[in-house]
């Protein structure tokens, strides 16, 4: 088996941050890393790493993701991710939290929905398909390139909701404005949880028909953009196995695992969180590839967009005889990285 692993965030993001990465245990991805040959490329999101995986350049994240969850729909008309967030003030800065940071009720998300159509029904038709993923098919297809939500969740974004060259700008302030006075926000307000005060726009664009090219011989996630690729490239789209073993049950010669817990945490940022995620992962995936690599698993390509790049380690059957190559400390890795500049 030749086995490809995206796992956005698999290195804390802070590499001075000995309650999360000192006294780590990872046996595991320790020995992978130490005998793995690593590529580093220029960070990109979670979303834009996978989409490159099929051969996309500018994807249309929101008609591709939708494709995952309402394949009628999302075959006509220039869709846009319209994730729901909230807006919040700290020290000065606005900063943006996605939905998966806390609850929205499905009635909730269709009752924001239908007052957004009723109001800017001249903008275009807002679609929920899940509470924290809604969409907008746009009348009039424009350009607005931002970033995809995982990479401003949980970060200051004052500059890129102000950005007057994004198309949108004008009307996602009147969106804000509207939301705002919602009776939804109100009530939620006065239950104490989080307003859904404002929508994050990205991922623009339609749908083509060309067949792409597939990374492996089967796609396993069960993130609706992966369903949404996999249709692409007519590849099979299985769930993500529990552990190692049952993906070698799975019987197929390259697939292409998409392990993305650990992102949540992150973008959360909640650590404890991320390693009691990653202690799962190493004993579930990282060290059974290790005893695996040179018996039943010849080549291994991890793919890891982070803070410190996009990591790209590959390891082949003969590393595992490399005796004198010593595993470090997953905080000497991150603070190694760290140190040294990204392309």
């Amino acid at each position: 088996m030749h086995l490809t692993l995206l796992v956005p965030e698999l290195i804390w993001p802070e590499p001075g941050d000995s309650f999360t990465l000192g006294k780590l245990a990872a046996p595991g991805l320790e020995w992978l890393l130490a005998h793995a040959r690593l590529e580093r490329h220029r960070r990109l999101p979670f979303e834009t790493a996978l989409g490159k995986l099929f051969g996309f350049d500018n994807a249309p994240f929101g008609a591709l993701r939708l494709l995952g969850e309402d394949r009628q729909a999302a075959r006509a008309g220039h869709w846009l991710c319209a994730d729901p967030v909230h807006l919040r003030f700290h020290q000065e800065r606005i900063i943006l939290a996605d939905a998966s940071a806390f609850d929205i009720e499905i009635s909730e998300a269709q009752a924001l929905a239908a007052a957004l159509n009723s109001e800017f029904a001249d903008l275009g038709e807002f679609h929920v398909a899940h509470p924290q993923r809604w969409y907008l098919r746009l009348k009039v297809a424009l350009e607005h390139r931002s970033q995809p939500l995982s990479a401003v969740a949980g970060r200051r974004v004052d500059g890129e909701l102000g950005s007057s060259a994004l198309p949108l700008t004008r009307r996602l302030n009147e969106i804000q404005m509207f939301m705002h006075g919602h009776p939804i926000n109100q009530q939620r307000e006065a239950a104490g949880k989080p307003a859904v005060n404002s929508l994050w726009l990205w991922g623009g664009g339609e749908l083509d028909q060309n067949l792409r090219s597939p990374p492996g011989s089967a796609l396993l996630s069960d993130h609706p953009l992966a369903a949404g690729l996999a249709e692409t490239a007519a590849i099979r789209l299985l769930t993500p196995p529990a552990n190692l073993d049952a993906l070698l049950a799975c019987g197929e010669k390259a697939p292409l695992l998409v392990l993305d817990q650990l992102l949540p945490a992150v973008l959360g940022e909640n650590s404890e969180h991320w390693r009691s995620d990653f202690a799962r992962m190493d004993n579930d995936w990282f060290i059974p590839l290790k005893n695996a690599l040179g018996r039943r698993i010849d080549r291994i390509n991890l793919i890891a967009p982070c803070v410190y790049g996009e990591l790209h380690y590959t390891l082949t059957a003969g590393e595992r005889w490399k005796f004198w190559k010593r595993p470090l400390p997953l905080q000497v890795t991150a603070r190694n990285l760290a140190e040294s500049p990204t392309p």
